[in-house]
């Protein structure tokens, strides 16, 4: 599939996406928080760009979660930099939520334990965590990245 999305097939490059968007969110989501859309839409646009010039020795799940990594690790130095101002919540309460809220909160209690026991964990041991659980790698490619 990589080899035909590198010669340009929409198609193929559509696989790679549904295969490895949901776990490089999931990672990213850990890494960033809620910024993990905004994060893995940057690290897809240079998946995109470069993907001509991978070449899969590492697997292209441990290429991509390597850009993502690297593209949240930008994102964590400019937040540094340029905090965010944040917007009371007085003025959000009458926004409408997008979805079913029930089933929200019950996948969201879920993942808030799961995070919290990964977060309890020093940072690299996490990072290797949600590499090989999420992401999918395996424990060789998880180290290397």
């Amino acid at each position: 599939m990589v080899a035909a999305a590198q010669a340009g097939d929409e198609d193929a490059f559509r696989g790679l996406y549904r295969a490895v968007q949901p776990g490089l969110l999931r990672y990213l989501r850990a890494l960033v928080g809620d910024d993990a859309e905004d994060v893995a839409s940057e690290a897809w646009l240079q998946i995109a760009r470069d993907l001509r010039t991978f070449r899969g020795k590492e697997g292209f799940r441990a290429w991509a979660a390597t850009i993502a990594r690297n593209r949240a690790l930008d994102h964590l130095r400019h937040q540094r930099r340029r905090p965010a101002v944040s917007t009371p919540v007085e003025e959000l309460v009458e926004l409408p939520g997008a979805g079913d809220t029930a089933e929200s909160a019950s996948d969201l209690i879920s993942t808030d334990a799961a995070l919290a026991l990964i977060r309890s964990l020093p940072r690299d041991q996490a990072e290797a965590v949600l590499l090989r659980v999420v992401v999918g790698l395996d424990a060789q490619t998880a180290g290397k990245v």
